[in-house]
């Protein structure tokens, strides 16, 4: 069976964090939506997404297809239901579209496959705006940790360590060190990938996952729910936030309530308000409908785009989206969105020129021995345009 992971109309209300990838490689709990897809069905993914995104995220069609949608998590029940799929039928909830079995040969058109589709009760998270995915984590990762650890064995944890918990609810993958460290497990799991270090002092309270090769620094405190993707260098206080993966926070400050995508530097002492001084609801830009819309959370970060960075001591206001691309620095609170290549802070913006963008990027690849493929820097190069009435 071929399985394509479709964006529906919600891929706007996660803007920025999908102006650079489909949906589904949005990370919540542990893994990615696509990565969770492909272990539940033992099967690869392809992407029905934005055009300009495809060449680096192909749509591998064929005369027996599921059309899944992106934005939701599997769980066995709803993998079943799947299964059972007959050609050309699909389920949903309300009007959203969860999975369409095609022998068309041509991509999902979702309107009318709604009207095909059956309705189903099955529940699951799902991700249709940003502050879900910080939201949600905890369960997410709950869900993950039975996934990846179930009939495995976790390497032993050093004497040197505290457990409060069950010491069960801790995974270590091959590779993975962590000494002299406090680890509570008893509001959830902790779970550890391959190579990835817990440095000696830090101070860990779950659900937790830290992604491959990536490292807590000295002294680090984490909140659960929270999740380090892989190739990240994290440190000084962090609550209840989510890091895609190849990004540092590597020195002291606090990150609450928020998401970082991926190729992101939080410069030294940068620190982000997560709650309002009169404890109202946070307001966030949404660029669907190109405003500030209430989230209904007293609790809500900073939402940061791929190939952000900050410099240090920013200090980012309550409920701030930051673009792609962007380079913040100064003194002062700068605004609550940051358009996408932006270069400035609260004294200013300007834009930051797309061949300097690039070069920056090229530096931080190459600090990881990677090389950015013509096709991301084609990706990038469409978001700089399509982003430019957000900096006028």
């Amino acid at each position: 069976m071929n399985y394509i992971l479709f964006d529906d109309a919600t891929w706007q209300n996660l803007l920025p964090l999908t102006y650079t990838k489909p949906v589904s490689e949005i990370r919540i709990g542990i893994l990615t939506i696509s990565e969770k897809w492909e272990k539940y069905l033992n099967s690869k993914v392809s992407f029905q997404t934005q055009p300009y995104l495809r060449a680096k995220y192909k749509c591998e069609l064929s005369n027996d297809v599921v059309f899944i949608n992106g934005n939701i998590c599997p769980t066995s029940e709803l993998i079943k239901q799947i299964e059972l799929l007959d050609v050309n039928t699909g389920i949903k909830q309300a009007n959203s579209l969860i999975a369409f079995r095609s022998n068309s040969g041509i991509e999902l058109n979702i309107n009318e496959a709604i009207t095909s589709s059956k309705e189903s009760s099955i529940t699951f998270i799902s991700v249709k705006n940003v502050w879900d995915i910080f939201s949600k984590n905890g369960e997410a990762i709950n869900q993950d940790f039975e996934l990846l650890t179930k009939n495995k064995t976790s390497l032993p944890l050093s004497n040197s360590n505290t457990v409060i918990g069950d010491s069960k609810n801790v995974f270590l993958e091959q590779g993975a060190v962590v000494e002299a460290a406090i680890l509570n497990t008893t509001s959830g799991p902790i779970y550890i990938a391959k190579d990835a270090e817990i440095m000696e002092g830090s101070v860990v309270r779950g659900p937790f996952a830290l992604g491959e090769h990536s490292a807590l620094k000295l002294s680090t405190k984490v909140y659960g729910p929270t999740t380090i993707g892989p190739h990240c260098k994290v440190g000084g206080e962090i609550n209840n936030s989510v890091v895609f993966g190849f990004s540092n926070k590597a020195h002291d400050g606090f990150l609450g309530n928020s998401v970082v995508g991926e190729w992101c530097n939080l410069g030294a002492d940068t620190n982000n308000s997560n709650l309002k001084n009169n404890y109202g609801n946070v307001k966030l830009f949404n660029y669907a409908q190109e405003k500030m819309i209430d989230t209904n959370l007293q609790f809500c970060g900073l939402i940061m785009g791929d190939h952000s960075k900050c410099g240090i001591n920013t200090m980012f206001n309550t409920g701030t989206v930051v673009g792609v691309g962007a380079n913040i620095f100064g003194g002062g609170f700068p605004p609550t969105h940051i358009a996408s290549f932006c270069w400035g802070g609260a004294e200013g913006m300007e834009e930051y020129k797309f061949d300097k963008m690039t070069e920056t990027a090229d530096r931080v690849y190459a600090r990881r021995h990677i090389t950015m493929s013509s096709e991301e820097k084609q990706i990038l190069e469409t978001v700089f345009h399509q982003t430019k009435k957000f900096r006028s």
